[in-house]
């Protein structure tokens, strides 16, 4: 993510800042430009750019809430922002809890859509592709009358993302993630890797990449169930570090693309934030790396990316928390990301065309 400055007064702002905290202005995230502009109220719910009186625009309806900061054309009939309009059932807002986990859930979704912007990704809501446009579901615990408690389920089906909304609290996502015994679980990974589904049906299967899906993934036509029970009754096959980014990677092809795009994801963000910020570590040049968002060489990346997460691991273990990238990216990873980044540059120059 890189970092911004109020158009106003040229204060560093940050991607979800609401206010500048030098001018007082409002601010609000314009995702056509994906640019931070100061505003000023007009009437009517209607603000324009501060210095631009001509761009006008109005908050996103969950801006009332304090959920979200971005931007909507006051033309649009749509009250809700380019992100937001995707969320079908969300949690109880009028509860302190259920607020407090609404905006947790926002802040990663919003951090996913500007890559997906970035990326030029299409993502039309299911008011304009009913049978597989993007939709998430964020989804409350069940209690049975014994008061035996039954987990939401995170997962994709044609385009509709389901999200658990009690792991938005950052307890239960641990207690899951030491049960699964996995390295890393966040919000944030949770919709990288589920949009990872989402897009291999529109850039893969739909758009005629299947073969040379098959030949580095495998052949995703193997039954799928199966595939999860015998991961869940075995754990991964012995080995799967030389060929997967994660256990969970080994158990389905389909689960190895969503992982390798999620991480595709983590690298370039990552890397985009370290060049905002200046960081310089010894064997990663950042600066001839240029913007991680034009790379589409999983190597260039890699190159980049493996020294970076070496020295924030130390830093990390310094201050006694754990990794702060718990991962190996074995050569054959490097593979997996090559055609992840292919898809994704793929649709940034037609997104641009």
């Amino acid at each position: 993510m890189r970092i911004f400055e109020c158009d106003h007064c040229g204060q560093t702002i940050y991607f979800d800042n609401s206010v500048c905290v030098a001018c007082g202005h409002r601010l609000g995230f314009a995702p056509e430009d994906t640019a931070m502009y100061a505003l000023e109220d007009e009437k009517d719910g209607i603000w324009h750019k501060a210095d631009d009186p001509s761009r006008r625009f109005r908050l996103c309806a969950n801006a009332g809430l304090d959920v979200c900061n971005w931007l909507v054309d006051p033309e649009s009939d749509e009250e809700f922002c380019l992100c937001c309009r995707h969320n079908n059932l969300i949690p109880d807002t009028t509860t302190d809890q259920g607020l407090n986990r609404f905006r947790r859930i926002v802040g990663a979704e919003r951090h996913l859509f500007y890559s997906l912007l970035r990326w030029g990704i299409e993502t039309p809501t299911r008011k304009a592709d009913p049978e597989t446009g993007l939709v998430f579901d964020f989804l409350e615990d069940t209690v049975d009358a014994s008061g035996n408690v039954t987990p939401a389920m995170t997962g994709h089906d044609n385009g509709k993302i389901s999200l658990r909304v009690a792991e938005a609290d950052d307890v239960t996502r641990e207690i899951v993630r030491d049960q699964m015994n996995e390295p890393y679980r966040t919000l944030l990974g949770h919709f990288r890797h589920e949009v990872g589904h989402y897009v291999w049906d529109r850039l893969v299967r739909d758009g005629g990449r299947l073969e040379a899906f098959r030949t580095i993934f495998g052949d995703e036509r193997q039954d799928y169930q199966e595939a999860l029970e015998r991961h869940y009754k075995n754990g991964p096959p012995p080995g799967w570090q030389d060929s997967f980014v994660s256990a969970y990677a080994a158990t389905h092809p389909w689960e190895d693309f969503a992982e390798s795009f999620a991480h595709a994801l983590h690298i370039v963000d990552t890397l985009e934030t370290a060049m905002a910020f200046g960081l310089l570590v010894s064997d990663a040049n950042l600066h001839a790396l240029g913007d991680p968002y034009r790379c589409s060489s999983g190597q260039q990346l890699a190159d980049a990316w493996v020294p970076l997460t070496l020295a924030m691991n130390a830093i990390h273990r310094s201050m006694g928390q754990r990794d702060f990238y718990p991962f190996v990216l074995a050569p054959a990873m490097i593979a997996k990301l090559d055609f992840v980044f292919t898809l994704l540059s793929g649709a940034r120059d037609k997104a641009a065309a």
